[in-house]
């Protein structure tokens, strides 16, 4: 937990998910930044989306985003792996916490990873394997 990085928020009634989200994800996805992206740069990759034809690359911004968030949303597989590499990070209290609302922690995680990743797709392009 000392590596997790502060992130200040503002402090309203929030809910059990809404503070989880802020104290516990939050932290970890700012931790686990260039790793998230390196695995969606390996998913383009994969699928033959970056490289010498770079179908990505020549995607508008818009387009762009909309590839991220479908495939976050419906490559189950993908998805698993990245919510896994956020709970990897989790201490124990922090799966149980986890696990008792375990929908809707997924979905806010789910969210939280599409805007996360679309909102640094450029540096998609500029990783090097």
């Amino acid at each position: 937990m000392a590596l997790r990085p502060v992130i200040l928020t503002e402090t309203t009634t929030a809910g059990q998910a809404e503070s989880f989200q802020n104290q516990t994800l939050r932290p970890i996805l700012k931790l686990q930044n260039d790793l998230l992206l390196r695995l969606f740069r390996h998913y383009l990759v994969k699928r033959k989306q970056l490289g010498a034809d770079s179908r990505f690359g020549r995607m508008s911004q818009s387009e762009q985003h909309t590839y991220i968030d479908h495939a976050i949303r419906t490559d189950l597989k993908f998805r698993n792996l990245l919510i896994g590499t956020i709970v990897g990070q989790f201490t124990s209290a922090e799966l149980a916490v986890f696990l008792s609302d375990e929908s809707e922690l997924s979905r806010r995680l789910g969210n939280m990873l599409t805007q996360r990743i679309q909102s640094q797709q450029a540096l998609l392009l500029a990783i090097q394997e």
